[in-house]
């Protein structure tokens, strides 16, 4: 969708500009995810070497001593010629970002409500939810393994290398994407906001709708300027991924109480 979006060039150039977590200022590690949770199997799929810990991200904002200057050059970077800005946020870094907001002069005492507003005007929503929560988590795993989140259309056969199905990784992940959806709702309820709600499997079927639907929820002019081309990312889901569906459904039955 932030592919899609920052194509239009009317909508901002959405990124993940801040996924810094609010007790070490890093990207979540594979294991991050599990915190709580790990069992023996995890532990010995995941390791404890990550990619996250040698590769540089242009969006650290340890690079800057004032997170205010960080802060500055996300929003130039994000933003399209017609002042729209854009940045995606997931859940698990939210409670980083917020810190980092009061931080800012005069916002320490802002309530929630009040504080994304004051640094973003015009402050609008775009919440994606995906019906298909085992899928959902099951690409999560593959992901958290490979360090791979996503795929290209010109990127020919990828090679997945030694993925490991594990029942309680993907439960644990099952549960965590629906505790932060949950979340996210609880957010949007105390706020008083109304998010534009966007399902995946809709998305994934007819982007270019979606977005001009987007584009309207944001009072976007879009008549003869915003240009939706096709994605040019692809789904991961393979053959590997529906032998694990299939066997998550099989275990998952197994294991509830009749």
């Amino acid at each position: 969708m932030c592919e899609v979006l920052r194509d239009t060039g009317v909508a901002g150039r959405p990124e993940e500009y801040y996924q810094q977590r609010q007790k070490t200022g890093l990207p979540r590690r594979p294991r991050e995810y599990f915190e709580g949770a790990e069992t023996a199997e995890i532990v010995s799929i995941l390791g404890d070497v990550t990619r996250v810990d040698d590769e540089e991200s242009d969006y650290d904002s340890r690079r800057y001593d004032d997170y205010a200057d960080y802060l500055a050059w996300t929003i130039e970077r994000g933003t399209t010629p017609n002042g729209v800005f854009g940045a995606k946020l997931m859940w698990g870094y939210f409670n980083g970002f917020i810190s980092h907001l009061r931080e800012l002069p005069g916002r320490s005492e802002l309530s929630d409500a009040e504080l994304l507003p004051s640094v973003f005007p015009n402050l609008r929503y775009v919440s994606v939810t995906r019906t298909d929560k085992a899928r959902q988590a099951v690409s999560l795993w593959k992901a958290l393994q490979t360090w791979t989140w996503r795929r290209d259309a010109d990127d020919g056969q990828v090679v997945p290398g030694d993925l490991v199905y594990s029942f309680d990784a993907i439960d644990h992940l099952v549960r965590s994407i629906c505790a932060e959806e949950s979340a996210w709702l609880d957010y949007f309820t105390a706020c008083a906001v109304a998010p534009h709600l966007v399902v995946y499997e809709h998305f994934a079927e007819n982007y270019a709708s979606v977005v001009f639907e987007i584009l309207d929820f944001l009072g976007i002019d879009h008549d003869d300027t915003a240009i939706v081309r096709a994605p040019r990312m692809t789904r991961q889901a393979d053959a590997v991924s529906e032998e694990w569906i299939a066997r998550y459904s099989a275990d998952k039955r197994s294991r509830t109480p009749n």
